[in-house]
């Protein structure tokens, strides 16, 4: 896939994406509790499929290289968001607030920019 494709590809399934995010809490505020009111809550997931599959076939058109930063940026993620999720958890023990799960991407993402960031620089 070219990079232009793939970044048409994956700003359509954004606007997807934030389109079900919108219909959903819509949905959620007008139904009742029950089935349906579940399945609106999980719309937006379909949109996110598509996104990971665009993301992943992206990937795999990469060389050698990109591929190795791209393992290192997510080794980097991963890793610095379970020492940081554990950490919190702890703290939560301690009386600190709970976080909503959505906090993991927005944790796991800027990670994921740094490490291939490194990556990048590491490897010019």
């Amino acid at each position: 896939m070219t990079h232009k494709r793939y970044v048409v590809h994956f700003a359509l399934a954004m606007a997807a994406y934030a389109v079900t995010v919108a219909l959903s809490t819509y949905l959620q505020v007008s139904l009742p509790m029950g089935a349906l009111r579940t399945l609106a809550a999980l719309l937006p997931v379909v949109p996110m499929i598509t996104i990971a599959i665009v993301v992943i076939r992206q990937v795999r058109t990469l060389d050698e290289l990109a591929r190795k930063i791209q393992l290192e940026g997510l080794a980097i993620a991963f890793v610095g968001t379970a020492l940081l999720s554990f950490s919190y958890g702890f703290l939560e023990t301690a009386g600190f607030p709970r976080l909503s799960m959505f906090v993991v991407w927005s944790v796991m993402a800027p990670l994921w920019a740094l490490g291939t960031l490194i990556g990048w620089r590491r490897y010019r």
